[in-house]
């Protein structure tokens, strides 16, 4: 079994379980489509684009970061990661391939949401192309990494959503995803340190140079836990 093996696994895999496409694919798509059409309706056009700009975080939070958790865990307490590990994979080339594969449908879903939202809710698409691209592309394959890292915080698949679930209120907040919501002063730029609000501000922005470091950083981050907490078999105590 090669990387491209396991990365087709994971993708194979994913769009099989009916239940992770309902949580991971559904849901986020029906928020990222349908507000920005409620916004039409209720405010007009130009409220539609901003809302929907907001919700790449929250396609970014279930699509990469929770969707990813949900995966490692449940193969990690199956102990599917650890007879991997006794195959010619090397652990670098597991968590790769599903890491990868994560990534690669949350890129497709964000490029499909943004032309469904130009048909439907008048969206513009992005005046820049490429910066678009790419940030989305670092974005999604940041978050799918914080996600396999964040594994090791998880006790057990059966408290993955509760574990999971303050992310991804806290990305759509600090995005302004869900709306308004009056915050502290001085919350404002720890909030922006956020990796799925440094996507967002690229996105309404287009200004690359901030959201890439903060992504850089994140990246190491996650590198740094991954190396020195990941979990390949479950807790025995």
């Amino acid at each position: 079994m090669s990387l491209t093996a396991t990365y087709r696994l994971g993708t194979r895999l994913f769009w099989r379980d009916k239940s992770m496409l309902f949580a991971s694919v559904i849901t986020p798509v029906g928020l990222a489509v349908g507000m920005p059409v409620l916004m039409k309706q209720v405010l007009g056009a130009s409220s539609a684009t901003p809302i929907f700009q907001s919700s790449i975080s929250l396609l970014l939070a279930i699509t990469a970061f929770m969707n990813v958790a949900v995966a490692l865990t449940a193969r990690r307490d199956q102990l599917i990661l650890k007879r991997l590990r006794a195959s010619r994979l090397t652990d670098g080339q597991i968590l790769i391939g599903q890491i990868a594969g994560t990534a690669t449908q949350t890129v497709v879903l964000i490029v499909l949401c943004t032309v469904a939202v130009r048909f439907v809710a008048g969206v513009p698409l992005p005046a820049d192309p490429l910066g678009f691209a790419a940030v989305i592309v670092a974005g999604s394959a940041v978050l799918s990494l914080l996600g396999a890292a964040y594994t090791a915080a998880i006790p057990r698949f059966e408290l993955v959503a509760a574990f999971t679930m303050p992310v991804f209120l806290v990305a759509g907040v600090s995005a302004g995803a869900m709306g308004p919501i009056p915050l502290p002063s001085w919350l404002r730029p720890v909030l922006d340190l956020l990796p799925t609000t440094a996507v967002v501000n690229a996105v309404k922005t287009g200004d690359l140079a901030v959201p890439a470091l903060v992504l850089a950083a994140w990246t190491l981050l996650g590198l740094v836990a991954i190396r020195l907490w990941f979990r390949w078999e479950p807790r025995r105590s």
